[in-house]
């Protein structure tokens, strides 16, 4: 039976949204705030978001939310910049740290995020740093970011669930134009010899919303269906970044329970629709609280908003729909 429209479950914007802008006064955002991480710790939400200068150089914002929306404290100064050659502006263009995912692993925050050098395709970049230390915001002590993507291959969207699963290391990322699963027996990356692997699972689906080209939104959370991700898709009849849901088997990720035959998200006021990249919206960070799933994503690619979910309703739904 086919789904009636009125029951595709659709994420819901905070009435107040945007909830963080550009701040002209600051250089290192003032041109462009987006694409937040996002955490919950004790009731709390932290975010960890891309901000851009006007000569298109992306470092790492934090601010915090008592209540899940409204924006309660944000840092004056940036938390994590640029540090590595290969996330230097070496050519005219983008360049830094962009879009980082964020993963609690015991007593460590693990973060992923796409290095970009302007000169060369964007790789995917771990750092990663004691949960004591990035809780007392001791956020000198990121450790020195590593490559773990190969070179002259675009690969970004990157994320690493937060256990093993079958005793490895699990990671999603991109490599144009679908979504990449690999098993990983340690995180001992190098930078020289050891990538990521090329081995994609999901796909674009042709005729529908993400016919173009897709990639993970927010890092997994574990729910009593299984591993619930948000993605992104582009279309092939408009080009809009519009969000759907996947679903993934607790203990066989590989193995896709459902996904979303509709977008849950599109971009559709003007926040979302005119910006630095027009008609995108794009998380890269959700918590869940109680029965609500709560995401903080980019609109066009310069702002920050809010938006929620019933989490049985969009369970539901993936269950329904299928792979």
């Amino acid at each position: 039976m086919k789904a009636r429209t009125q029951d595709r479950p659709q994420l819901l914007r905070y009435a107040k949204n945007p909830v963080l802008e550009p701040i002209a006064e600051h250089s290192w955002e003032d041109k462009a705030v987006f694409n937040p991480a996002a955490i919950d710790v004790d009731g709390k939400t932290l975010l960890l978001y891309r901000a851009m200068s006007q000569d298109d150089t992306s470092v790492f914002g934090y601010a915090e939310s008592k209540n899940g929306f409204r924006i309660s404290r944000r840092l004056k100064e940036p938390v994590y910049i640029p540090r590595a050659p290969f996330e230097q502006k070496n050519a005219p263009g983008n360049s830094g740290c962009e879009d980082p995912r964020l993963t609690r692993f015991d007593d460590t925050y693990y973060m992923l995020y796409t290095a970009v050098d302007a000169a060369s395709p964007p790789r995917v970049a771990l750092s990663m740093i004691a949960t004591d230390d990035f809780l007392a915001e001791r956020f000198d002590r990121f450790s020195y970011p590593v490559l773990i993507s190969p070179p002259g291959i675009d690969d970004k969207d990157a994320c690493l669930f937060p256990e093993k699963i079958g005793g490895k290391y699990v990671i999603l990322h991109r490599i144009q134009p679908s979504i990449d699963i690999n098993f990983l027996d340690d995180l001992a990356f190098d930078g020289t010899a050891r990538y990521l692997m090329h081995r994609p699972f999901i796909f674009p689906r042709r005729g529908m919303w993400d016919s173009r080209k897709i990639g993970i939104n927010t890092a997994p959370l574990r729910t009593t269906a299984g591993w619930l991700i948000l993605y992104h898709g582009v279309s092939e009849y408009d080009g809009h970044y519009r969000v759907g849901a996947i679903l993934l088997d607790l203990e066989h990720p590989e193995r896709i329970i459902g996904r979303s035959r509709h977008p849950l998200f599109s971009p559709e006021t003007d926040y979302e629709r005119i910006g630095v990249v027009p008609n995108v919206v794009f998380p890269c960070g959700a918590v869940i609280r109680g029965k609500q799933l709560i995401t903080y994503y980019g609109g066009a690619d310069r702002v920050i908003g809010v938006a929620s979910i019933s989490l049985p309703k969009v369970l539901k739904s993936l269950l329904r729909d299928g792979s």
